[in-house]
């Protein structure tokens, strides 16, 4: 049986992001969908390799994993998992368009 995660925002200004968007803006409804993808199942993005990680990441946030899914036209929503035996967190970091995750992946 698969734990359900919480899903936090990885600091009060991308959660500000978030709630800046507008409700019937398509990417906003995209990311609460994600959203309630992550809490049913933590590893449904994709994996991204540990060597690919930019260092503004691992500076910031002292990540040790990172995962993407991808949203319609092109954005990224990028997130990290954390937790232990008992809890499963799941901390959004940003979301992207397409454009943007290239120039910070180096693509």
């Amino acid at each position: 049986m698969r734990k359900q995660s919480r899903v936090v925002f990885i600091s009060d200004e991308i959660e500000a992001a978030f709630y800046a968007l507008d409700d019937k803006d398509p990417l906003r409804k995209a990311i609460q969908r994600a959203v309630i993808a992550l809490r049913e199942n933590a590893f449904c993005g994709t994996q991204i390799p540990k060597k690919l990680f930019p260092k503004e990441y691992v500076r910031l946030y002292n990540i040790k994993n990172l995962w993407k899914i991808n949203l319609p036209k092109g954005w990224r929503l990028l997130y990290t998992i954390a937790g232990n035996e008992v809890e499963i967190i799941t901390a959004i970091l940003e979301w992207r368009s397409h454009k943007e995750y290239e120039k910070l992946f180096k693509y």
